[in-house]
């Protein structure tokens, strides 16, 4: 396969290539991401390079796990900070800045392939984190893999069975109980168990309105919470929720949108505003919200 400099390339291979010289590399037009493995400097490195790049680095020892394995699985939920994770069986190779090398026995079953990179498959990945997260995050993880892949979170109870104390994995039932596959987004799932753990009456997600979805709703009162996520500052989606907001309105929805800085900061906050929407909603019908 032809080395993309844009993506990244083990410098071996490029010199070998006829690509580059050692001292190019060295220079100010590339950027080291790992020992041996390097990217182009003007090219924007995510967390899925930086997964990529640890692949390269393993060079057929090992496979990319957690946070690693989720985000080329499409199921975006680490930090953006998050060092990238491989699982090796054995050998010498050890945890560094930026990297995260566990040392586990993988089954063939529980392996699979993603754009020319070995990861954990979807449920043993959902397993991993979900015993070695804290219980929000944990959540959040399984939920992003139930939506992005279509695992059953039950499931990872199975998994959990066969390897009977395993670190971390006395919490999974709960994880299991509170996760929920359509959930959109982490912070959905954050927002979510906000309400949960507050005592609040569990929304019904993706609840349908006329052409919309709403991400949280409490059809009987007709309140709806949601997400207000940077996407939403693009010019097109503004103009598509502003319409929205519109029509909701005439249909006679409360929509209480939260931004990343109180779900993540303020979440016991969240649950009150929501908590005395939902109070305020009930006393015009008549009824009563815990």
């Amino acid at each position: 396969m032809p080395i993309d400099l844009r993506h990244p390339f083990r410098g071996t291979a490029a010199v070998a290539a006829g690509l580059v010289t050692p001292k190019t590399l060295r220079g100010p037009r590339f950027r080291r991401l790992f020992t041996g493995i390097y990217i182009r400097a003007d090219a924007e490195v995510t967390f899925e390079v930086r997964s990529r790049a640890a692949y390269l680095l393993l060079d057929g020892r090992g496979v990319l796990g957690g946070f690693s394995a989720a985000e080329l699985l499409g199921a975006s939920c680490g930090p953006l900070d998050a060092p990238a994770e491989v699982v090796v069986a054995s050998g010498g190779m050890t945890s560094r800045p930026g990297l995260l090398v566990r040392r586990d026995e993988l089954a063939p079953v529980e392996v699979t392939a993603v754009a020319g990179c070995a990861v954990t498959g979807p449920l043993r990945t959902a397993y991993d984190l979900g015993r070695r997260l804290p219980l929000v995050e944990a959540v959040v993880a399984v939920d992003a893999l139930a939506y992005a892949q279509g695992i059953v979170p039950a499931d990872v109870l199975v998994m959990a069975g066969r390897r009977l104390g395993s670190r971390g994995s006395a919490q999974l039932p709960e994880v299991v109980a509170l996760s929920n596959g359509l959930a959109e987004s982490p912070m959905e799932t954050r927002i979510r168990l906000a309400l949960h753990f507050a005592g609040l009456p569990a929304p019904v997600l993706q609840h349908p309105v006329g052409p919309y979805l709403l991400d949280m709703a409490y059809p009987d009162l007709m309140v709806a919470v949601e997400y207000d996520g940077r996407h939403h500052l693009d010019a097109d989606q503004a103009l598509y929720d502003l319409h929205r907001a519109t029509y909701l309105g005439r249909c006679g929805w409360v929509v209480l949108r939260f931004r990343a800085a109180v779900v993540l900061g303020r979440p016991r906050w969240l649950a009150v505003e929501v908590r005395a929407t939902l109070r305020r909603a009930a006393q015009e019908r008549g009824r009563q919200v815990g």
